[in-house]
This record gives structure tokens, C-alpha cells and sequence, in this order.
């Protein structure tokens, strides 16, 4: 079973099953999808982490699993990395209907509104959540956080106008921006993306080392023999590296890295520390 701890139809959920349908025809044996959402994501989390280390419970996670590493599991100490399965930087989102047009835009309206502006994201302590929190950090704006329970509900909240702004991984608001119901102010990944080449980075608007993606990582938990874990790396490859699953993740906002097993190593030794201090900067007090 690959445990989700998130509800289904999210990005996470999605990533998950593309990698269950693909090692259940790899290792001739059903692979599962458990959802278990609740607290952020660390329900599910805890629950993989106290799972016995045999290679028959596994995690898919968002970047959740990076920021909320002290709320009942170490995320270096308790899981071994298997692979990343992809990244999709944040974005900065308003309606098309907007006067919002640009990040400049939004915190030059975000200054007058001294009680602060309605910003919907996916939930307290992910990753757009904490976006958020760094653009008040760098420019004393303040924004009311709206937190939901998944990156669908966020999206639905600007859409339906019920808070003005949101911030949320591109590929859970992508198909609204190609659909023209909502605006990519911003992203926060390191270039353009191939089909908003209209869209800048944060870099490219001034906000210097403004770097924020949302990935999904596939752990097993501490203590599953190497085997095991070189053999879910090699058959993850091989599903990730479909032409067709390549090209459906392309198009839904995620990028897949060219040493996937290298790159979750790496991205969670570097993330830990770095949303720690921006939470301490942003005062967020642990629920």
C-alpha cells in the first residue's frame, strides 16, 4: 500500500496512483492507494513512519512532509528517500475578472488593506502557505490566511471570488489558467514554464532567491533493506519515464528531475532547514 496523506483528487493522490497502476504491472502484485488525511498531512506521515520497514507500506508526500517534520516524525531520521516523482513550483493566483494583474499589483492593494487580504491556500504549513508568508516577510504586506484542507478547495476559493488571491503549486490551479478562469500572477520556480511563457518568475520581478516549488516524494520508512529500495527505484524509473506519463505530468504543471533518486535526497537535506527558518521568521507558532 502506498499511503496518500492527503484526500483524494489532489496533485499528490494523482502522483500516487500513476505510481501504484505502474508497479502493479511491474511487481505482479496490486499496489494500493490508502488516503489518509487529517492535521496537514501528518497523519498519514506518522502513520507510514511507524509502519513496519518491509518495502509493503510506502508514502507518496507533497512538500509538507519538509515543513512539518517535528510535528510527530524526522523526516531525516524516520523514511528513507526512494525517489522524487515531480515538482511544480508555486504560483500567485487571482481571477482573470481581477484588478489584480501582477504581484505588484497585489502588494500595492495588500498596503492599503491594513487588516490584511484573504489568501486561500491548501493548508497551514504547506508549502504555498509559506510563500505567502515569505512575500509579507520580504515586503510587511499582511494577508488573512484562508487554509483548506486540499489544493482543489483552495483553487475553488479564488475561482469562486470567496477570498481574492491564493497561492497554490502550479499543477493544482493549471488547467484553470489555461482555461481562463484564473491568473498566474507569479511563479516561484527557477525559469518559465513551456506553456505560460507569458508568466514571469518571482526572480525575474526583483524578488531575488524566491525559489518555492511543491514536490511529491516517494518514501519508504527508515529501515527498509536496500534491496527493497533499489528495487521500487528502478521500477518507479521505468513508470516515470513513460513517454505518456512524462507528457501528462508535463502538461498538468509538474517537472520531472533527470536523477529522481538523487534529486529527493537532496531537495529534502536543503528544505528542512530552510522552511524551518522561514517559519521562525514568520512567527508561525506549531499546532
Amino acid at each position: 500500500r502506498i499511503i496518500v496523506p492527503f484526500g483524494p483528487g489532489g496533485p499528490t493522490d494523482v502522483m500516487a496512483r500513476t505510481v501504484a497502476n505502474g508497479l502493479t504491472s511491474a511487481l505482479g502484485q496490486p499496489v494500493l492507494v490508502e488516503n489518509r488525511p487529517g492535521a496537514g498531512g501528518n497523519v498519514g506521515v506518522v502513520a507510514a513512519a511507524r509502519s513496519a520497514p518491509d518495502g509493503y507500506t510506502l508514502l507518496v508526500s507533497s512538500s509538507g512532509f519538509v515543513v512539518n517534520t517535528s510535528l510527530g516524525y524526522d523526516a531525516l531520521r524516520d523514511f528513507a528517500p526512494i525517489m522524487e516523482l515531480g515538482a511544480s513550483p508555486n504560483t500567485f493566483l487571482a481571477t482573470n475578472a481581477s484588478s489584480i494583474r501582477s504581484v505588484q499589483d497585489l502588494v500595492a492593494k495588500a498596503r492599503g488593506m491594513p487588516d490584511g487580504m484573504h489568501s486561500a491556500n491548501p493548508g497551514t504549513g504547506s508549502t504555498p502557505h509559506l510563500t505567502s508568508e515569505l512575500l509579507r516577510i520580504r515586503t510587511g504586506v499582511s494577508f488573512i490566511q484562508v487554509a483548506h484542507n486540499s489544493a482543489p478547495a483552495a483553487v475553488q476559493a479564488v475561482v469562486s471570488g470567496t477570498t481574492e488571491i491564493g497561492v497554490t503549486a502550479l499543477a493544482s490551479a493549471h488547467a484553470q489558467i489555461k482555461g481562463g478562469l484564473l491568473r498566474s500572477l507569479a511563479l516561484t520556480g527557477t525559469g518559465r514554464w513551456f506553456d505560460l511563457p507569458d508568466v514571469p518568475t518571482m526572480a525575474e520581478i526583483g524578488f531575488a532567491d524566491f525559489v518555492s516549488e511543491t514536490f511529491q516524494g516517494f518514501f519508504a520508512p527508515a529501515g527498509t533493506p536496500q534491496a527493497i529500495m533499489d528495487r521500487l527505484a528502478q521500477e518507479g524509473r521505468q513508470v516515470m519515464a513513460q513517454p505518456e506519463t512524462q507528457a501528462r505530468l508535463r502538461a498538468a504543471g509538474f517537472a520531472i528531475p533527470a536523477d529522481p533518486v538523487a534529486a529527493l535526497r537532496q531537495r529534502v537535506a536543503r528544505e528542512v532547514p530552510m522552511w524551518r527558518d522561514v517559519i521562525e521568521r514568520a512567527g508561525i507558532e506549531k499546532q
